[in-house]
């Protein structure tokens, strides 16, 4: 593999409010070239990055792409409207300028006159509003068209009762974009950063089709292009030429690698050939903290771990008391302090903590295990089982070996508690997304959510029952019609009340499980410059650099 590297990082831990701790791991004695030269920013001749992306992901097809894997390459190969500064503020991105009307209700974008598609072709308001009315098309086939329910006429296009065309997506001239909204939407720039938003190169869908977003023929906006997918082997991208901010732009080439197995992953980093990891086994953050430190990045995120209960089919279809069972017979703080270990926030509600919002875990999140324990007995006895009738179920995971020691721990702590026998089945990632999706499969799926934008809604909209994320299949009509309220309220803290008032709702019929709070974690190579965590964990190859070494 080429070599690659930033100046030296610190470790940011996370113990409910971050710190910085600075340490060096011992000298690499192979290494006499110090990083970044005699000065510490000299560049390096060859700008290659290497990273691990976790799974295989199922499509580069920004409508219809889901996971931080997808994600994370989308990001690079296109650009919305509105993008993000390295520290995860909002800043211009396709759009160099927009305004909004005194209601909150009417955005106007003013693209770039220099914004290019990677064959080129100038990227124009037709392009985005005959992307975001793809989004919404029911034949696209997307799972996120219901996060864009904001806009006019969204809802009725995905329900098939409006025609594409009749979103209120307007291009008012080649330059000129306007979206008008339902009622005002406080994190609605954010939402704009989400592939659900971009615009699509219509002339390769048109002649491509949903082929259109593979290897020689994806055309992107973004800094960089597609140039090699082999699958279960690598994704390989290229600098754009074509990008309006090229000459800012040091990275020639970013190559990500689809490691599911963390130690895979560490020994590929600490062999150099990865440049940055995606994650890092639970069972060697301790290593990891004594030898590596400097390389190590753990820092807050926005994102919740959770399993979801498939409320369709027995055993939990109208078992609110087994489901509450098994969420209180689950010992967080042994989870995350025993087997994660990295400073993940043991979760018995389901939003982590946003600006403007209040948790609201239940009561029993106060209590002792050891009583938490005993109520668990008592509902799972009430719910019909016992030594004579005993409880088989089944816990589905995506394939990685931290998703397979928390499900080992969780299934130890039903069978010692409940005296619960539990299966495990794991499935590659593509597989268990479908899995997952179509709840034909009864039991406990292992689920994340990561905040799609920086606002509460992200997380409660997901339970809404018309949801195409909702995999527990839980649905509402009063935890509907408050999100309803939710959503065109523009008091924030009645808004905020209300979204409260719904995950009480949700969290009193258990349709999951919440476990812990995320955080990122890192291992970055000392010559990978330009890095900044952010709550979003979200990072753009265009914003690094490969110092000398």
């Amino acid at each position: 593999m080429r070599a690659r590297v930033t100046n030296r990082l610190r470790l940011v831990f996370v113990a409910g409010a971050a710190t910085l701790l600075g340490a060096c791991s011992a000298p690499d004695p192979g290494r006499t070239i110090p990083v970044g030269g005699a000065s510490g920013t000299e560049l390096a001749a060859e700008q290659i990055l290497n990273k691990n992306n976790g799974a295989e992901p199922q499509t580069l097809d920004p409508h219809r792409a889901e996971g931080v894997p997808a994600s994370n390459i989308l990001r690079d190969l296109f650009e919305g409207l509105v993008s993000e500064a390295p520290d995860g503020s909002l800043i211009p991105g396709a759009a160099e300028t927009w305004q909004i009307n005194d209601d909150g209700t009417v955005y106007t974008f003013t693209l770039r006159a220099d914004g290019r598609w990677s064959n080129g072709d100038p990227v124009t308001a037709a392009d985005f509003a005959y992307g975001i009315q793809r989004s919404v098309d029911p034949a696209t086939l997307s799972q996120y068209s219901s996060i864009l329910f904001p806009i006019v006429n969204a809802e009725q296009i995905v329900k098939g009762e409006l025609s594409p065309e009749q979103l209120g997506v307007t291009a008012l001239d080649d330059r000129t974009l306007e979206i008008r909204l339902i009622g005002p939407t406080p994190y609605f720039l954010g939402l704009l950063t989400h592939s659900t938003t971009y615009a699509v190169h219509r002339p390769s869908v048109e002649k491509f089709g949903n082929r259109f977003a593979r290897a020689g023929q994806l055309v992107g906006n973004g800094a960089y292009r597609l140039d090699e997918w082999v699958v279960q082997s690598h994704i390989r991208l290229l600098r754009s030429e074509k990008y309006w901010d090229d000459e800012n732009t040091v990275i020639d080439e970013v190559n990500y690698f689809p490691i599911e197995n963390q130690d895979a992953m560490l020994k590929r980093y600490r062999a150099d050939e990865l440049d940055f990891t995606q994650d890092l086994p639970f069972k060697q953050i301790a290593w990891i903290r004594e030898n590596i430190a400097d390389q190590l990045y753990i820092s807050p995120y926005l994102g919740s771990y959770y399993y979801s209960l498939n409320l369709t089919l027995p055993p939990f279809a109208g078992a609110p008391k087994l489901r509450r069972a098994l969420a209180l017979a689950i010992d967080r703080d042994v989870l995350t302090e025993k087997i994660t270990g990295s400073g993940e926030i043991p979760a018995y509600s389901w939003t982590p903590r946003v600006t403007g919002y209040t948790q609201q875990p239940p009561d029993w999140a106060g209590w002792t295990q050891e009583r938490r324990n005993t109520e668990a007995r008592r509902l799972f006895k009430e719910s019909g089982h016992s030594e004579a009738n005993p409880l088989t179920i089944q816990i589905l995971y995506n394939t990685s070996e931290n998703h397979k020691r928390i499900a080992i721990a969780i299934a130890s702590m039903w069978k010692q508690v409940l005296g619960v026998e539990t299966k495990l089945l794991n499935q590659e990632w593509k597989v268990f997304l479908e899995t997952r999706k179509q709840k034909t499969m009864p039991g406990v799926a292992r689920n994340g959510w990561i905040g799609d934008y920086n606002d509460a809604y992200s997380f409660t909209q997901l339970f809404a029952s018309d949801n195409e994320q909702n995999d527990s299949g839980f649905a509402n009509d009063e935890y509907d019609a408050l999100l309803d309220r939710a959503a065109v309220e523009p008091d924030m803290q009645q808004r905020a009340e209300l979204m409260e008032a719904a995950e009480r709702l949700m969290l009193e019929e258990q349709p999951i499980i919440p476990i812990y709070f995320y955080v990122s974690k890192h291992l970055i190579k000392p010559w990978v410059g330009g890095f900044k965590p952010n709550i979003m964990d979200h990072h753009y190859t265009k914003n690094f650099h490969i110092l000398k070494h």
